[in-house]
């Protein structure tokens, strides 16, 4: 299977019923699936204008009670901030899919990159917290695509899913789980509110118990939705107090669940003297990278984050309390590196093995990097 069919294929099976959505490449394979196969389930696709009225639509129509989708790639995705924002402050669970390409701008639209990171952390504006996923093989966004869903629907969030260009447009086997496997968290109905209270669908709780109010579909309740800071109604306030408070609650629902939204993978970590850091495409060639080091006598380890945020800070922290030293390989100028270093107390030495051209980052160069790591240790 090719990895945007996964996708397409994996959203579907997570209950997702509706996708608008703008042609780009290397994204538009997830839209023609979505096309084809959704109207077969009773769901519904709708090619928008733009990429930014595709962002409103799926905001519109998960409001409405659909579980909603849209895929673009990294010029539709800065044309969506805004409404990642809204859909935030609204606390709308949809699911954006970010197919990587090389930029800024049109840049190479067929080549690969990863130059998106730090855009779907901080590409909309304000403080708010997000939860951002990129899996690395195309077994893991059929799985992974499922459990962006339940995320946006369990912490009414907007979620990234992010991928590249090569695992987007990459075909390989895999076993294709039992649709039995899978935990889905469906949406709640009307009928689960009581109706003799006033449905409140942006109760805060307080910020050290901070339960999050289930969204039951406009039209069978009614509430007010606003990109206005807002009280439990949804209606706009104007109280300092009442918007600190909002905005701890946007961050709280996250960082006080991050244990359960942390996922990882690593490789041969117990003994490892140095580590290597990598994901999505790049996370391939690392552990071939990790394999090659070994062979070597480089008592190297992986570690591959599927949460890309929350950044994985305390996982990590713990594997850098006992190596000698870090390689961090990703398609970009060092936008993942970065946060390594921060959390990097004990200043041990990094090197970055970086790649901003369209090409894929090659085995090799990661095993370059380890073995003048490793020398330099040595010395």
């Amino acid at each position: 299977m090719q990895g945007d069919e996964a996708c397409a294929r994996g959203a579907i099976l997570a209950g997702c019923r509706f996708f608008a959505g703008y042609p780009i490449t290397p994204a538009t394979d997830i839209a023609e699936v979505m096309a084809a196969k959704l109207p077969k389930v009773g769901g519904t696709f709708i090619q928008m204008e733009d990429e930014i009225a595709s962002a409103s639509a799926i905001i519109g129509a998960s409001l409405a009670g659909v579980k909603s989708m849209t895929a673009t790639s990294g010029p539709g995705f800065s044309l969506m901030q805004e409404a990642i924002g809204y859909a935030s402050m609204t606390e709308t669970p949809v699911v954006f899919v970010d197919v990587q390409r090389t930029g800024p701008s049109t840049g190479f639209p067929t080549k690969t990159a990863q130059g998106d990171i730090m855009q779907s952390r901080w590409g909309t504006h304000g403080d708010h917290a997000v939860i951002v996923l990129y899996p690395s093989t195309v077994e893991e966004i059929y799985r992974y695509i499922v459990t962006a869903f339940n995320f946006s629907e369990i912490y009414r969030t907007p979620v990234i899913f992010l991928m590249d260009e090569t695992i987007g447009h990459l075909r390989e086997s895999f076993y294709l789980p039992d649709p039995e496997e899978f935990t889905i968290v469906d949406r709640i109905t009307s009928s689960s509110v009581d109706q003799n209270t006033i449905y409140q669908p942006f109760l805060e709780e307080s910020e050290l118990d901070d339960e999050i109010q289930p969204l039951v579909p406009m039209g069978d309740t009614r509430f007010h939705v606003s990109g206005l800071f807002h009280d439990e109604s949804g209606f706009p306030v104007g109280n300092a107090d009442e918007a600190s408070k909002l905005v701890k609650h946007f961050v709280n629902k996250i960082n006080l669940h991050i244990d359960e939204i942390l996922i990882y993978d690593s490789y041969m970590i117990e003994d490892a003297e140095y580590l290597i850091i990598a994901y999505g495409a790049t996370a391939r060639s690392a552990y071939r990278a990790l394999k090659l080091a070994r062979a070597n006598g480089i008592k190297a380890g992986l570690f591959k984050p599927i949460t890309i945020w929350p950044f994985p800070a305390n996982p990590l922290r713990k594997i850098l309390s006992h190596v000698n030293g870090i390689v961090v390989a990703e398609m970009n100028m060092g936008q993942f590196a970065r946060e390594v270093m921060r959390i990097n107390k004990r200043s041990i030495p990094i090197e970055t093995v970086l790649r901003e051209d369209g090409e894929l980052i090659q085995p090799y160069a990661i095993v370059e990097a380890l073995t003048r790591i490793s020398s330099e240790h040595e010395e």
